[in-house]
């Protein structure tokens, strides 16, 4: 026989469970615990009476759930952590666990010592996350407008919602809801705070952190953020001190002792590990098992001094650099494994504590009332605030939608109001479920009055085609490692700078985001100084300086660094396209080939940028595809031996984009350039007789700029349809060292029938993926063209 110490609200569910024994005090239970292991049921023994198999069907019930919910929920664009909140309430007695004799056999109260271990575990680790996460330089960019956002976000509805609980207080004479009355002001607090973690984590999901409104919603946040720790912190320590002043002060001197203990002990601990990492190289296992272990003696020396046990980890978590290389090693080492196998377990054990049967009406609309109260406060607060502060009517009611969702960190308030009984359980499931409600419909309704894409609408005129002759050409290039600077160089260096017409370079090194929950856009002037999440962009920004150095004036370049999501990582692209009127934006091929056209890396994860950017790009866009072993970097800008550029032309608005792509290299001196057009040995029919017109235009101006050129030659190619096509292909086997093609022909094009079908790459059109994945061009380069139209690039 054990006795071990239950939270209420395990004791409330489990307490009429058989086998079950209820002592004087109402957070204690007896019980009897077997086994850990050692059963079979070979031997006539069910391994549901031991505790290790128990708790193993616990752990997979609870991440299958989440998984089953997070797939239904996925269509509606809803994010993972509403799946988990749903998955954990759907298991228990509101759902699943309403079955006769299930919540016995899969959740009795012998089991419950194992989970709140195991629970409790996973929520300290997704603290530790959450801290690392948390970029607290983010600091240094807060605004005027930025906190007084913020700071409204929280004040406003904090006088709205207690002013209310204390004019209802007034006005209730039923001395038997008197208790439910009283506690009104604490669930007029807890519906009034913003949590920076939550409202980040849904600008994420839902793709718009990197975007100009996010920002603004970020550093608001991380204000509002601030206001509400003050408020809850000062809340719990005085209700743990039982109304003494002195004690009040005297867990506030606790808790700062241990922040400077924590800063003093672990910190030179983490600086000794950073030491190891500077420079990108990878963390050793060792040096990670000392960081989590690190972790585990922060909540034991928090739990030591009277503090939350989560208080050491997130601490511990705010000191360590978000973003690479220590903060994603460690998010990357953690996230699976808090996030799907220990958490859902606090998931399931939070949803066996929400009965939604045993609500009633009338508790759940008053609780309702002061959700509703509260969202609309920080929703007037942020955006009136923002208003005024001359933010478009649309973006200030987008921003007050932002500010008022809750999750797991709102959650686990409500636990601790429920554990301190400061509210009731009715309360508590009425909180719980007004929490997941509200969220999901903020989170439905925000895409409806929000997208960032359609600013870039109606942009038009941002093409080489359409550019003035003598005129500086502007050009992003984008690099997302070290291997993607020679090719993008050596394209750069087939261009012909002039006096007349200079060439203005805007390097973006594409980070993605990984252990931070801030996105940067940053312009990097001083290498040297490079921030520890930025300095592997050092070697990519000397490369592109060295390379303007070597062009005595007529090239600049301007470097940028981007550290982001996959799924918003064109959001800096197109922010630095619009601000700088580039006309041209260069990013590489997420996959790279052998010489023999085999694919030997593929990074899945940036083919959602460059699908973005050819979608909603605001200027033409050139896709790099790496073939093989590239030419050195010295070679490029060194008076090399001539190089040969071909051009492939087949008809449309793509192949006069690379038309006039190719006309900014005929005057280099050291480029052999060759325009290839392939003519269709047949009758157009009507509908391309326009586009036919255009094309002989762009191919007329072109003969007449390359008349007298030694170095640029024309010449054509009859085929009557793809395989036709594709044997002029084959002509050009090892004669070129960058080949250009537009990405995009007319519908039904006679010249690509039957090539359609194995188009692998769409990203690359037809064209480009044959080019790419074939096994007679060795290491040629391939520049696959797209010309903005204003209108969407989707196929």
């Amino acid at each position: 026989m054990m006795v071990s110490t239950m939270e209420p609200e395990n004791v409330l569910v489990f307490g009429s469970m058989p086998k079950t024994q209820m002592i004087q005090s109402s957070h204690l239970v007896c019980s009897n615990f077997s086994r850990l292991t050692n059963a079979s049921v070979f031997y006539s023994s069910s391994p549901l009476t031991l505790m290790l198999p128990l708790l193993l069907l616990q752990l997979s019930l609870g991440s299958a759930a989440i998984l089953v919910t997070f797939y239904l929920l996925r269509p509606f664009g809803l994010p993972l952590m509403l799946a988990q909140v749903l998955g954990g309430v759907l298991l228990g007695p509101s759902l699943l666990c309403r079955i006769p004799g299930l919540l016995n056999m899969i959740f009795p109260i012998r089991s419950f010592l194992l989970m709140d271990v195991v629970s409790t575990m996973g929520f300290m680790f997704y603290f530790f996350l959450v801290g690392v996460q948390t970029d607290i330089w983010l600091l240094k960019k807060i605004t005027k407008k930025s906190f007084a956002i913020g700071f409204f976000s929280v004040a406003v509805p904090m006088i709205l919602t207690l002013g209310m609980s204390l004019l209802w207080m007034q006005f209730n004479v039923n001395p038997n809801e008197k208790k439910k009355v009283d506690s009104l002001p604490e669930i007029a607090k807890a519906e009034s705070l913003v949590s920076f973690q939550i409202v980040s984590y849904y600008l994420s999901e839902l793709r718009v952190i990197n975007s100009e409104i996010g920002r603004v919603a970020l550093c608001s946040s991380m204000v509002s953020t601030l206001c509400s720790t003050c408020v809850v912190t000062s809340n719990i320590l005085w209700n743990q001190s039982k109304d003494d002043l002195s004690r009040f002060f005297q867990s506030i001197c606790y808790g700062i002792i241990f922040a400077s203990l924590v800063c003093c002990i672990l910190g030179p601990l983490l600086l000794w590990e950073m030491k190891h990492t500077l420079g990108g190289q990878p963390l050793k296992q060792g040096n990670l098992v000392v960081l989590f272990i690190a972790v585990l003696m922060s909540g034991f020396w928090g739990h030591s001094f009277g503090l939350n046990i989560y208080f050491g980890p997130l601490l511990f978590g705010l000191i360590i650099p978000s973003g690479p290389p220590l903060g994603s090693a460690l998010v990357e080492k953690l996230d699976v494994i808090t996030n799907w196998v220990l958490m859902p377990l606090f998931f399931v054990k939070f949803g066996l504590a929400v009965d939604i049967f045993a609500l009633s009406l009338k508790t759940y609309f008053k609780v309702q009332f002061f959700a509703l109260l509260g969202a609309f406060g920080k929703f007037l607060g942020a955006s009136l605030c923002a208003l005024s502060c001359q933010m478009p009517q649309r973006d200030a009611i987008v921003l007050g939608f932002f500010m008022t969702f809750q999750g797991v960190i709102e959650l686990d308030l409500f636990r601790l109001m429920k554990r301190k009984q400061i509210i009731g359980d009715e309360a508590f499931s009425a909180m719980c479920l007004t929490a997941l409600i509200g969220s999901g419909v903020v989170a439905l309704v925000v895409p409806c009055f929000y997208d960032p894409s359609k600013r870039y609408e109606g942009y038009y005129g941002r093409t080489l085609a359409h550019s003035r002759h003598n005129s500086e050409l502007r050009v992003l290039v984008c690099i997302h490692e070290e291997q993607n600077v020679p090719s993008a160089i050596n394209v750069l260096a087939t261009l012909k700078p002039t006096k007349q017409s200079p060439i203005a370079v805007y390097m973006l090194h594409m980070v993605e985001l990984m252990g931070s929950a801030t996105p940067l856009l940053m312009r990097q002037k001083r290498p040297k100084k490079l921030s520890t999440r930025t300095r592997g962009s050092a070697p990519i920004i000397d490369a592109f300086k060295i390379f303007e150095e070597n062009h005595d004036g007529l090239v600049s370049v301007s470097p940028f660094i981007s550290v982001s999501p996959p799924q918003t990582m064109h959001e800096g692209v197109f922010q630095i396209a619009l601000e700088k009127g580039t006309s041209l934006v260069m990013i590489p091929f997420y996959k790279k080939f052998h010489v023999g056209g085999a694919v030997y890396l593929s990074k899945r994860s940036l083919k959602i940028a460059n699908q973005n950017v050819l979608d909603q790009a605001p200027c033409s866009v050139a896709i790099l595809v790496d073939r093989g072993t590239l030419k050195t970097l010295h070679a490029i800008w060194a008076g090399w031996s001539s190089s040969e550029v071909a051009v492939i032309f087949l008809g449309g608005a793509d192949d006069q984009e690379a038309l006039a792509l190719a006309a900014k290299m005929t005057g280099c001196q050291n480029i052999n350039l060759t325009l290839i057009r392939i003519i269709y040995d047949g009758d157009f029919p009507d509908k391309y007789m326009e586009g036919i017109r255009n094309d002989n235009e762009s191919l007329g101006q072109f003969q007449t700029n390359i008349s007298g050129n030694t170095c640029a030659k024309y010449w054509e190619e009859v085929a009557k349809d793809g395989a036709g096509t594709a044997s002029v292909l084959r002509t050009l086997e090892n004669q070129y060292d960058i080949i250009v093609v537009g990405r995009r022909h007319y519908d039904m094009f006679p010249l690509l029938s039957g090539l359609t079908e194995s188009n692998e790459n769409k990203e690359l059109g037809v064209i480009g993926d044959m080019l790419a994945s074939s096994d007679f061009l060795g290491n040629t380069t391939i520049l696959v063209v797209q010309q903005h139209t204003g209108n969407s690039h989707s196929e």
